[in-house]
Order: C-alpha cells, then structure tokens, then sequence
C-alpha cells in the first residue's frame, strides 16, 4: 500500500478536525488530574487559552497526517513547532521543571489519540490507516516535545547568564563599598539573599572553577582586577557566605590546594574589608609554599609587621646593630638564640630544645649578648623593639 493510501482521507480528516473542541477539552482535563501541578495553571481563564492550543497543535497534526507522502513526520508544520517551544520557556519563567510538561504531553498524546482514533474508525479508516496515524500521532508528539526541551533549556541558560551577570556587578559594588541602599538592591536584582557575613577569597584564575564547585553556591564571584604579585599571576576574588567560627575550618579545608588566600569574615555589606586584608597578605608574599591556602587569621602579626617593610628593616637594622660586626656564623647562632630567648621568656631548657644544643651553650651565648647589650636586655623598650624585629625571618 503507498504512502498516499496509508494517510488520513479528506473526508476522515475533516471529521476528525469537526470534533477537535471536544477533543481538546477532554485533552486538558485529563492532564489536570494526571498532572497535579498543571491543576492551578489551567484553571480559570487560562483553561479556554490552552484548550484553544492543543486545538491549534492537533489541527496541525492533522494536516501532516493527511498529507501522505508530501510531508514527513520528522518535519511537524513550523507554527506548532514554534508555539512547543516557547511554551516551554514559559515553564522555565514559570519555575516548573521539565517533568511535568513531558508528563502532560504523554497524556495529551495518549487521550488525543484515543479520540481521533474512535473519530476515524467511525470515519471507516482501515487498520493500517489507523496504524499510520498512531505512529503519526506519537512521532509528532515527540517533535513538539523537544521543541519544548528545547525552549526549556534555551530559557534556563539565558537566565541564568543574566542572574550570573548581576551577581558578578552585586561583588564588585561590594567590593567597591557601595552604600547599603545600593547594594540592597543589587541583592535583589541578582536574586541573592544577603547572608551573615562574608568572607573575601583570592584564587589564581586557573583554580577558581575547582574552587567555585566546593564553595557555598550563593558564592560570589568579582570581575575587579586584583592587586597581587605578578609572579602569582591572574587572581579572581571570591564572596564566601557565612564562613566564620565554626564554619571557617570547613571553609580552609574545601580550598585544600586550591593556593587561596583567605580574609577574615565580615558583615556582608563591609565585605571590602576582608577583600582588602586578603590582597595584603597575597601582596606580601605570606603564601606557604605549596598549594595550601593561607588563613589571614592566623598570620595577623605578620602582617601587622609587614605592614610597612622600609620600617621593619630600618627596626631591624637598630635593634640588631651590637651583633653587626661578628662572623656570619657566629651572628647567625646568637641571633636565633636571642629570637629563641624572647620567645620562651628566658627559659634555658626550652630555649635549649627548640635550638637543639646543650642548656651550657645557651647560658654560653646568652653570656655573649648580655656583653654586647649590656643593660639593654633588662629594658622593656629595648626587649619590645627586640621582639618586633626578629618576630618576622628576614626576607633578604
């Protein structure tokens, strides 16, 4: 039998298309109680609207199921096409997954078939006819159902592009200390609801994908130059939410070889401040080596003494001037043993085990610095301006 014998009759169509209303009434009500979350939407005045489209789509069904051979079923008339997929990017808008539409297109295919079936068998289609038609019926439905797939993801990608762009210019405002009137509504534009607090993280561009996939999806992300060393090359800034206390461990462990920098949390709004220390510390060089991330907050007398570098070499300079003239060995021994003597308050045994020599060599060197300093060792400016220049290794 040709493909002209097997396609819908004329006359078959024109009476199936005469009970297309009843059909796509029966249609819709039979996705509102198979399809729970379509009950609200097809109520009301939105029930005749849709009723009116699968109208529309089944008419244009029938005119590719009557056209024989002229037209393929992987080819459904542009117009159904068109409205499939922009109704599925109003399900996107809508906050519905695709779930549901698929769920009320197979309904719709299986209860529009059943009506046109009887309609056609009344209209004396023989049993192949019929059996084209159903293949017919089910290859159209797939058409229009990735049509909609289709408008579905297309809609989901670019609002997404969108809400990820107002996101990007909400950390760069933050960044920049905009006032909370702007960014309070910044926070809404970019649908993000402004946490507790912030915290400010600096990753080398490369990282920042591995980065972003173990942080708080509410992270964001600042498209703001950041100051760092050229050597460490582009660096992205980070707004972690809700990181502090407790929750800062967990935040150092998911940035585990990630080579970040780590501010302090702060109040959302004031989240510049970190961002700020952040940068210092990257700046200073206090990254260990490795791919560790560094907690500023650990590190705060170092960059408390970092804080002007020309000034703590100067202190150091002064505050080490009676050791200038010895040996590089022997300065280097009794600078480490005055370094050990601050810091272990003069207790011989525990200056001796972090020096790993005798307790007889420590009270040896301290002998040694009693006679280049003199008194100085016994007054507190003196042991403060001590303490300052040999809390940080010099960097020369």
């Amino acid at each position: 039998m040709t493909d002209d014998e097997l396609s819908i009759p004329p006359a078959a169509a024109e009476a199936i298309r005469d009970e297309l209303p009843a059909v796509a009434e029966q249609t819709v009500a039979a996705i509102v109680v198979e399809v729970p979350s379509y009950a609200d939407a097809f109520s009301g005045e939105m029930g005749p609207k849709i009723e009116t489209a699968v109208q529309l789509a089944l008419g244009g069904f029938l005119v590719l199921a009557s056209s024989g051979g002229s037209t393929d079923a992987s080819t459904p008339i542009q117009p159904a096409l068109d409205g499939a997929y922009a109704l599925g990017r109003g399900e996107a808008r809508s906050g519905r997954s695709m779930d549901a539409l698929l769920g009320a297109y197979r309904v719709g295919a299986r209860v529009s078939w059943r009506h046109m079936a009887e309609s056609g068998v009344r209209a004396g289609l023989t049993a192949e006819q019929l059996a084209r038609f159903a293949e017919l019926v089910f290859a159209y439905i797939d058409q229009l159902s990735a049509a909609s797939v289709a408008g579905h993801s297309d809609e989901l990608a670019t609002t997404g592009r969108v809400r990820e762009r107002y996101r990007e210019r909400l950390a760069d405002q933050l960044l920049a200390g905009a006032p909370r009137q702007e960014l309070d509504a910044a926070a809404e534009r970019a649908d993000w609801t402004p946490p507790r607090t912030l915290t400010a993280v600096i990753v080398p561009e490369a990282r920042v994908r591995g980065a972003l996939a173990s942080l708080d999806p509410r992270t964001l992300r600042s498209t703001a130059e950041v100051p760092a060393p050229e050597s460490s090359g582009e660096m992205v800034a980070l707004l972690v939410p809700d990181a502090e206390g407790r929750s800062r461990p967990a935040l150092m462990r998911s940035l585990a070889e990630s080579e970040a920098v780590v501010g302090p949390a702060r109040p959302w709004e004031q989240v510049g401040g970190s961002y700020t220390r952040a940068c210092r510390a990257a700046q200073l060089g206090l990254a260990p080596d490795g791919v560790e991330p560094v907690d500023t907050e650990v590190r705060l007398a170092e960059l408390v003494l970092r804080a002007d570098e020309g000034a703590l070499a100067d202190l150091r300079a002064q505050a080490l001037a009676p050791l200038a003239d010895l040996g590089d060995s022997a300065r280097e021994k009794l600078t480490e043993t005055l370094r050990a003597w601050l810091l272990h308050h003069g207790r011989r045994e525990a200056i001796a085990a972090e020096l790993f020599v005798h307790p007889q060599t420590v009270r040896y060197r301290m002998g040694q610095l009693r006679e280049l300093y003199g008194k100085r060792l016994e007054d507190p400016r003196t042991v403060l301006e001590l303490t300052l220049a040999l809390g940080v290794p010099s960097q020369s």
